[in-house]
């Protein structure tokens, strides 16, 4: 099990890898979100994070989305996702992972699975892609 001054270190030196300034709040609210192993909500970093204001929490998710160390996930259950950067460099539609939306438990799950490529067109630039699969998860699944 890692120290406390390890996991610290660990979330100041990926902040610093994407260009964000390492205050008190976002080392933080990195510490929490480098533990989720799948998508989350701010709701979840702020069940989580008691001692951090609703505000505050917004501005320090939409700050790491900017800096990409998060990704936004539209799952269409009406509550912005995000999910934590699998790479260490931006992201290019080239390593975009999948997501899978359980119907029954309306949770988002993250796949290791890469974004199967699709060309773009002649003359347009794709920046960014989304991949959602929808249906029963395996804990869901399973209890029926």
């Amino acid at each position: 099990m890692k120290s406390n001054d390890a996991i610290s270190a660990k979330a100041e030196e990926t902040l610093s890898k994407h260009g964000i300034k390492p205050t008190a709040v976002r080392i933080l609210v990195c510490r929490q979100i480098m533990g989720y192993h799948d998508t989350f909500s701010i709701n979840d970093v702020e069940s989580d994070l008691e001692s951090v204001d609703r505000s505050t929490l917004f501005r320090t998710l939409t700050l790491f989305a900017d800096h990409h160390l998060l990704h936004r996930i539209d799952d269409g259950s009406g509550q912005q996702k995000f999910c934590v950067c699998h790479h260490d460099s931006e992201c290019s539609p080239q390593t975009m992972h999948c997501h899978f939306y359980c119907e029954k438990c309306q949770k988002t799950y993250c796949l290791d699975t890469i974004v199967p490529g699709v060309p773009s067109p002649d003359g347009f630039c794709t920046e960014s892609v989304e991949y959602l699969m929808r249906g029963t998860c395996g804990r869901c699944n399973h209890k029926n």
